[in-house]
């Protein structure tokens, strides 16, 4: 049998940004307790700052039954002369009946005591109250707290409950409330609970109470007047998707209105109007023909017939905020972008200040620059090497001045940004502003990467820096641990270099750099490094990464190139038969020193397979290749003779010198493979 089932818990506030944090885990984990039970039924989930709400439109009332299976001692030891023995007893007792009624089963090769119990699944009434309680337990949201005489702990302390199966309200109690059948409306209506006789009758006063309980219909309902407002006024309201699921989760019944801001705001760079309307008040900027124009976007939670008051107080809280951002913008502007004051603030224990990490930054880049020397004086051919080179010094030394900034101090994640206006603002080189701005780039897994190759090398000597300075004092991440972000800064660094096609080897570009920081274990970069690889290309076969690594690679750009190429040629049919003969080659020249010379003299070989197999390898390796697909499509035509030469030539032979020439071939081949990938360590 099946009745409807709704619960309600009510909430103050909900906080938005906790809540949605944990808001991906709460369906499942409701599934879950629902499956542990045996009352598995689809359900929707409901919230709005003040509820969370589950509907299950058909709810077992009980457990189905079942049965369940007990096995005992075998018969002739359960019975001595026909009477039950303490074997027989003990069995009976933990089945809970009399020995008499015990059945047998074949076990085995022995018949053994059998019971079989038929369990009566238990109302669903008496379950949920246990369940709901480990439901809400189950939640993290990071912090929780207590409240009145309450034991348990929650987001926000819970102030009503609702339990209701058919049209029975549930007597249980939760966090020291007691479910009833009332629930309140939205604030602006009254502050007084409202009843309710059915579940219908729940969804019928939510709705007279003006709530709208489906986050799905609130955000619908907020983008059609955001849509409606942009055909109205001829504007574009720049749509966040996390400011918006935000907005979600602090309204019951949104309305959008637009409101204005003092045009005199607009000589502010739009990154501090944009950031003081998202991070302080949720409002959504506006744009006119692409521009930031002096309107801004609000979702308001109130109930009214008049939103004027409400778009005029929200006015005067931005004016407050812009008013403060435009006094701390004109007061930089007069004091410069200085970096003396950079040398007070200390970066890290053991590495000195800001004022040392900007110097360390700028000799990081001027070896990037001329290890990269072609492409990079080839952007700003009307300029010298050593203007270039003066700009990007330049760049870097200023790079974290806007830190001591008052903007900054406001809009911390505006460092970097602040610093390009204040650099234009100075009418420094545009080419160099932007530099400072993008030094932090890529800063996230969906961020845009350096816009310019000369920003591309800022951004690398900044995270470069990071990384071999925290590893020089030991703080390497451990587990999950990352506090400094390292794992992020060398995946930024490898998708820099690649889009970039930058020269950076590996063990090259840190061995040379490491004349800048306390020895460390440079290996142990290297290894921190190469682990990035296998996150980066996540879609790819790790072993072919880990074949591309073997063969010794240690260019970024390289090891990128070879996986793509190997990526591809792996998924082609023929792979397998060509991997397996490689597998073949290695294991016959495992104890042959590659790295000697291997010398394979012509006047030594006797058989036809051997000749044949030379002469195809001395061809292909001949060649010049402009890409290691061609190179390796090529080496791979080499598997039939390889194939021929295993069938028709012994290769331990008694003659020494015949013996080492033939494994100097194979071995040869495989040295030849080796240059793109280790092909033996590919599992296919």
């Amino acid at each position: 049998m099946y009745k409807p089932l709704l619960i309600e818990i009510g909430v103050e506030e909900l906080p938005a940004l906790p809540f949605l944090g944990e808001l991906p885990n709460i369906k499942s984990k409701w599934e879950n307790i629902l499956k542990a039970n045996e009352l598995v039924s689809d359900f929707e989930f409901y919230y709005t700052p003040r509820r969370m709400v589950f509907w299950h439109k058909n709810f077992m009332v009980k457990q189905p039954n079942h049965s369940e299976e007990f096995f005992g001692a075998p018969e002739d030891s359960a019975f001595d002369e026909g009477k039950p023995t303490a074997a027989a007893t003990g069995f009976a007792k933990k089945c809970g009946v009399e020995v008499g009624e015990l059945g047998r089963a074949q076990k085995g090769d022995k018949k053994v005591l059998y019971y079989k119990k038929e369990i009566e699944g238990k109302a669903s009434k008496e379950l949920l109250e246990k369940m709901i309680h480990g439901f809400l337990k189950s939640l993290n949201f990071g912090k929780s707290m207590r409240w009145g005489n309450c034991e348990d702990s929650f987001i926000r302390p819970i102030r009503w409950l609702t339990v209701m199966l058919g049209d029975e309200v549930l007597q249980l109690q939760l966090f020291g409330v007691k479910s009833n059948s009332f629930t309140y409306p939205h604030r602006s209506l009254t502050s007084n609970k409202f009843t309710f006789s059915s579940v219908g009758n729940y969804f019928e006063e939510l709705n007279r109470g003006c709530i709208v309980l489906s986050q799905d219909s609130r955000r619908e309902k907020i983008v059609s007047q955001m849509d409606a407002l942009e055909a109205i006024s001829d504007v574009v309201v720049e749509r966040d998707e996390a400011l918006l699921d935000e907005v979600v989760t602090i309204t019951e019944l949104p309305t959008v209105l637009m409101g204005n801001f003092d045009e005199m705001f607009l000589k502010l760079p739009p990154e501090v109007i944009i950031t003081s309307m998202k991070e302080n008040q949720r409002y959504f900027p506006v744009f006119e023909n692409g521009t930031l124009s002096p309107h801004f976007v609000v979702v308001s939670n109130a109930v009214s017939n008049d939103y004027i008051l409400i778009i005029k107080g929200n006015e005067k809280v931005l004016h407050a905020r812009l008013s403060d951002a435009l006094f701390f913008y004109e007061n930089d502007l007069k004091k410069g972008l200085q970096t003396e004051g950079l040398k007070s603030i200390v970066y890290l224990e053991g590495l000195g200040s800001l004022y040392d990490k900007s110097h360390r930054e700028e000799r990081i880049g001027a070896y990037l620059a001329t290890a990269n020397k072609q492409a990079f004086f080839a952007q700003r051919k009307e300029l010298s090497e050593d203007a270039q080179s003066a700009l990007l010094s330049k760049s870097l030394l200023l790079a974290k001045a806007d830190l001591l900034s008052e903007m900054v101090g406001e809009f911390p994640e505006l460092q970097g940004i602040i610093g390009y206006y204040y650099a234009l603002q100075a009418k420094e080189d545009e080419m160099m502003a932007l530099g400072i701005k993008e030094q932090y780039l890529p800063n996230s897994e969906e961020s845009p990467l350096p816009s310019t190759l000369f920003s591309a090398i800022v951004a690398l000597s900044n995270k470069i820096d990071s990384l071999m300075a925290l590893f020089s004092i030991g703080k390497i991440p451990t587990g999950t641990k990352d506090p400094f972000a390292l794992r992020r800064a060398v995946n930024g660094i490898i998708k820099i270099v690649v889009k970039y096609n930058i020269k950076f080897n590996i063990r090259t570009v840190f061995g040379e750099l490491s004349a800048l920081y306390a020895p460390f274990d440079i290996l142990q970069l290297e290894s921190f490094f190469i682990e990035r690889l296998y996150q980066l290309f996540d879609d790819v076969n790790p072993s072919i990464i880990t074949a591309v690594i073997e063969g010794g690679e240690r260019d970024i750009v390289k090891i990128a190139q070879k996986i793509e190429v190997l990526k591809v040629i792996s998924q082609e049919a023929s792979f397998k038969e060509v991997v397996s003969t490689f597998k073949r080659v290695a294991n016959i020249i495992k104890d042959v020193n590659c790295d000697t010379e291997l010398a394979v003299y012509e006047v030594l070989l006797q058989d036809e397979a051997e000749k044949s197999l030379f002469e195809a390898y001395s061809k292909v390796t001949s060649k010049e290749y402009t890409s290691f697909d061609g190179k390796l499509r090529a080496l791979f035509t080499l598997k039939p003779f390889i194939d021929k030469f295993f069938e028709n030539v012994m290769v331990n032979v008694e003659d020494q010198k015949l013996k080492q020439n033939r494994l100097n071939i194979i071995a040869s081949i495989y040295k030849a493979f080796k240059s793109i990938a280790d092909i033996k360590e590919i599992s296919v």
